[in-house]
């Protein structure tokens, strides 16, 4: 999907391999947990300010193409 991308960083030598907004040490599985809970991008953004409102934008849309591509 989006893995060492400008916009998805994974490396052993980061969070274990975790994936992660690029250029940040932030889980991308922190953003999803903070939608499932309700909270708002800008919460998320507030908590973790290394994160641009473009990446999560961009992650979010290419979510949205790779699972409207699966089921089409």
């Amino acid at each position: 999907m989006l893995k060492d991308s400008p916009i998805i960083s994974v490396s052993p030598e980061i969070m274990g391999g975790t994936p992660v907004f690029a250029s940040t040490r932030v889980p991308i599985q922190t953003l999803l947990d903070y939608l499932k809970a309700g909270e708002s991008i800008d919460d998320f953004l507030d908590g973790f300010p290394t994160v641009t409102r473009e990446q999560v934008i961009a992650l979010l849309e290419e979510a949205e193409k790779q699972l409207i591509g699966v089921v089409a």
